[in-house]
């Protein structure tokens, strides 16, 4: 009797990184301690997912509206951003994992931006696996700015409307480049994408779990990719297309 078939691994998985101030709150803690270890946690999930087989990690590190919250905590995220820089960049480079950014970081403070261009420049040359982090980013205005970059593509001739294809059209994206993500995985309960890759997203399949991203860690991960390889991706076909021998 032959083996059972091992079941499939997301190529990419995008993160929607929830939980941090409840994680804080059920403790009793300032919220920054649990943006703290929200960070920490990042590490853990990087390693189990190179572990497992996935190429590419999104990770919804910083939204366009998370400038609403209040001026004190926007200020100490900005603050571990730069610390997780400057102390896993050398892990970057180790692992030969590319880093790559979507979002407006032009916006973001200098020192952010610096360790982003430090990080950014010296992993350009890796292809084994890519980290994205989504910064300042918001996926209505990423359509509405590419939407504006092709219709300006087509009035000056670069490109034509009769021949417009998802292709096309998804070079002017922020992830062009970039395969879209297979799963995207949210937690702490929540059961929506939070204006997170729209488009890109199309085709993805979703994990909402309970648990807060602070106690998120290999388990979940390996469940979570576990999940994603039972589910049968038909893409608009019939199963029996799929598996005409079933």
């Amino acid at each position: 009797m032959s083996a059972p078939a091992a079941l499939p691994v997301p190529r990419h998985v995008a993160f929607i990184m929830d939980g941090n101030g409840r994680w804080a709150r059920q403790r009793g803690l300032p919220r920054i301690e649990g943006h703290r270890r929200g960070v920490e946690v990042v590490r853990t999930v990087l390693e189990t997912a190179w572990q497992l087989g996935i190429r590419q990690i999104t990770l919804y590190a910083f939204s366009a509206e998370n400038w609403k919250r209040p001026v004190e905590e926007v200020g100490a995220l900005m603050g571990l951003l730069e610390w997780f820089l400057d102390r896993e960049t050398a892990r970057l480079v180790e692992n030969r994992i590319r880093l790559r950014t979507i979002g407006h970081v032009e916006a973001l403070p200098p020192a952010v931006q610096q360790a982003l261009a430090r990080a950014t420049a010296a992993t350009a040359g890796f292809t084994e696996h890519t980290l994205v982090l989504a910064l300042n980013y918001g996926s209505r205005d990423e359509v509405l700015e590419a939407a504006k970059a092709y219709a300006t593509a087509v009035a000056e001739g670069r490109e034509r409307v009769d021949s417009a294809t998802w292709d096309t059209f998804s070079r002017y994206l922020a992830t062009a480049g970039l395969p879209d993500p297979d799963l995207v995985i949210r937690t702490s309960g929540e059961t929506r994408l939070s204006n997170f890759l729209l488009l890109q997203s199309a085709y993805a399949e979703f994990v909402f779990t309970p648990v807060l991203w602070p106690d998120f860690g290999k388990a979940e991960l390996t469940a979570a990719v576990a999940e994603y390889g039972r589910r049968e991706r038909r893409f608009g076909q019939t199963s029996e297309q799929l598996n005409p021998a079933s």
